[in-house]
């Protein structure tokens, strides 16, 4: 006859045991009201929109934060609601193990400032309509005339002078001629840019740069009128 196995006998139990305070600490954990709402942005300058403006769309109308259970949360709805905000990219929506609601939010980067017959308004990164904000105006390039925010190509021209430290600080102006073609203006100079249609971007770009740089070391720069980039394989100054 074996002897009874003690040890197997014990372990078994340590299971049982840490399995019941498990299921335990779970139910209370979800039965738990929630103690308060934190917002933070991936940004921590510039915004666009407050914590308070994300805090009330985290919680329910004329319903105070510690009256609801995380039990009774809908994170996902949460989440949309702030994504569905106008100035906002996406978000993250979640309750930490201490009971406190918590919003990550990564708002919207502006890449241009459209002014238009309805008014003005910016363009994101993702080339979507963003509105202007009470909180921050961004320095961005000021676009003028008709324009189609459908043309991928121009949203890359767009992104193109964001990403590029040296163009960011110098295009101050963007102006769309009815055949499609882009007229842009420097910041210190009194030149204008013909860009063209927007095809050849990088190209076109790595061109004005080079001009840019030998003309402003022998201060030729401030002789020209027109800077003209259609031509990929040149670029040709008007006086």
């Amino acid at each position: 006859m074996k002897r009874f196995n003690w040890e197997n006998i014990r372990l078994v139990l340590i299971f049982i045991v840490v399995g019941f305070l498990f299921a335990f600490s779970a139910n209370r954990n979800e039965h738990r009201a929630l103690k308060k709402s934190e917002v933070a942005f991936e940004q921590t300058e510039n915004l666009f929109l407050t914590p308070e403006a994300v805090n009330k769309l985290l919680i329910e109308k004329n319903r105070a934060s510690e009256t609801v259970a995380k039990e009774n949360l809908d994170l996902n709805k949460l989440e949309n609601a702030v994504n569905a905000h106008e100035m906002v990219e996406k978000s993250q929506v979640y309750v930490s193990v201490d009971g406190v609601l918590k919003a990550k939010v990564k708002q919207k980067t502006p890449v241009v400032r459209v002014f238009d017959g309805s008014g003005s308004f910016y363009i994101d990164y993702q080339g979507k309509k963003m509105p202007l904000s009470t909180l921050y105006t961004a320095r961005v390039p000021l676009v003028s005339g008709t324009m189609d925010a459908n043309n991928p190509e121009l949203i890359k021209v767009f992104r193109s002078i964001h990403d590029d430290d040296f163009l960011k600080k110098n295009i101050i102006g963007i102006k769309m001629l009815p055949n499609g073609a882009l007229v842009m203006k420097n910041r210190n100079y009194a030149y204008e840019i013909d860009f063209g249609r927007p095809i050849h971007i990088d190209r076109k770009f790595k061109n004005y740069k080079a001009f840019f740089q030998k003309a402003a070391l022998d201060s030729t720069i401030n002789n020209y009128k027109r800077i003209n980039l259609i031509f990929t394989q040149q670029v040709v100054c008007s006086k």
